[in-house]
């Protein structure tokens, strides 16, 4: 008699990929002359194994101090998302920065100022929808008007939704590095339009002066935008469908793409593609206001700090809202990294210090110690003093006003005295841009206006 599915259900195995093998071997092996248990212990070395959640979780380093009962109510929903997330089978190691917040509802969801070393695992959700979140400096030459400078980088920028008006040509070699990525190549369209934009939430454009020569600089803050977001979603589909099959008690936001597999080596790549256009993204919009200024570039670099990194270890660092620190972290690193505060604070510019039991990481701002709703609910925003704060869409988004943060001093104290990074210098802020509550006025919230009825005419 034939062995069909239904008999290997009858033996106690649970449907999968592997049945159409297993069947096809069973088969075989009965017209071997096989002997039903020998048919059943065949089968059993071909079901998939799996891979469990910890039982409990690796420890993991805290590089965050807490100083109110605010503080401590915030640290203690990290450490809660962190326990379980170290309990993900592929993670060796972990560390909260003092950024640290939650940003997710999910057990286990990684926290902003949250990094982890996985092994032979990429995992999307650690890196979420904005991949390559980055800021990126260029100081100007001669003798610039800071004002002037804002003026023109608000005369070229886009925020928000949609693509700009005035499309910006991205390069010709990451356009046919695109076409070239199975995961990016129907995304040729959305990365041309959302080139040279620059979204919503706490994304911007800032203006200030270098604090060691005056100098005028101009920093951006922005991720890869619909481009990422589509790269993302496509990963996630990929990862879900891998940890289902070895790792079916993980949860499906901490799923992984194996690295060293087809679909990893693409996605690998993707990344890489992606970091390139929004380095690229971010100098467009730089060289725009430059032109329309006159002026030349001095100095530059730039730095994610929402990516996943690839050390000598063999490992893949995730850092979500955390900052690279150290040396080769990229291939255009050159020894700096920036890490903005908020819109009133400078924004520090820093050395790499690599210490390891901080996985290398340093935080990648100032973090919140509560959502942008519980802080509008509790809290009456206070604009930032002498700082010429605009918004694009005229509405101010209040949940970006410097009080909706975490205290800079201590944030950067905590980067000293923790040894996360070496600050060199900054840019003291002059004024800086940003989307503001363009939903507020969207089209889905404006009520139609009521229909009237024509007199009836007069005879």
């Amino acid at each position: 008699m034939t062995i069909g599915g239904a008999a290997l259900i009858g033996w106690g195995f649970t449907p999968g990929d592997y049945f159409p093998d297993a069947i096809r071997e069973a088969n075989r092996l009965r017209d071997g002359g096989a002997t039903d248990q020998e048919i059943i212990a065949a089968v059993a070395g071909m079901v998939p194994s799996t891979t469990p959640m910890r039982e409990r979780p690796l420890a993991y380093g805290v590089f965050l101090d807490t100083n109110t009962a605010v503080e401590r109510d915030n640290a203690q929903k990290v450490f809660a998302h962190m326990d379980e997330l170290m309990r993900v089978p592929t993670i060796r190691a972990g560390v909260v920065m003092p950024d640290a917040c939650p940003s997710g509802r999910e057990p286990g969801t990684i926290p902003v100022g949250g990094a982890v070393a996985c092994e032979d695992a990429i995992h999307p959700g650690f890196h979420s929808a904005d991949i390559c979140c980055s800021v990126a400096i260029t100081v100007l030459s001669g003798e610039q008007d800071p004002r002037a400078v804002l003026d023109a980088v608000h005369a070229v920028c886009h925020f928000g939704p949609g693509g700009r008006e005035d499309a910006v040509a991205m390069p010709a070699g990451i356009r046919a590095r695109i076409d070239t990525n199975v995961l990016l190549a129907s995304l040729a369209s959305r990365a041309a339009k959302d080139f040279a934009t620059q979204g919503d939430g706490n994304h911007f454009a800032y203006v200030g002066r270098l604090a060691s020569s005056g100098q005028t600089a101009l920093v951006t803050h922005h991720g890869s935008r619909g481009l990422g977001a589509q790269l993302y979603t496509r990963g996630m589909a990929l990862a879900k469908r891998h940890t289902a099959k070895v790792a079916p008690t993980v949860p499906p936001h901490n799923a992984w793409i194996k690295a060293d597999s087809e679909n990893g080596r693409s996605y690998w790549d993707a990344l890489q593609i992606v970091r390139e256009w929004t380095r690229e993204s971010h100098y467009a919009i730089h060289d725009l206001a430059l032109a329309r200024l006159g002026a030349g570039v001095v100095d530059r670099f730039w730095n994610e700090h929402n990516f996943v990194f690839r050390r000598e270890d063999g490992f893949y660092y995730h850092g979500k809202g955390a900052t690279p620190s150290w040396p080769g972290f990229s291939p255009d690193d050159d020894g700096r990294t920036l890490i903005p505060l908020n819109m009133g604070a400078p924004i520090l510019i820093a050395r790499h210090r690599n210490r390891p039991e901080a996985l290398g990481f340093a935080p990648h701002g100032a973090g919140r110690n509560m959502s942008r709703a519980a802080y509008l609910r509790g809290h009456t925003p206070e604009w930032p003093e002498g700082i010429d704060a605009r918004f694009f869409f005229g509405k101010p988004d209040l949940s970006e006003l410097p009080g909706a943060y975490k205290d800079t001093a201590s944030v950067r104290a905590q980067i000293t005295k923790y040894d996360l990074a070496d600050i060199v210098d900054s840019v003291e802020p002059y004024g800086s841009i940003m989307a503001g509550d363009w939903s507020a006025d969207a089209p889905w919230r404006k009520k139609p206006a009521a229909a009237v009825t024509p007199a009836p005419e007069t005879p």
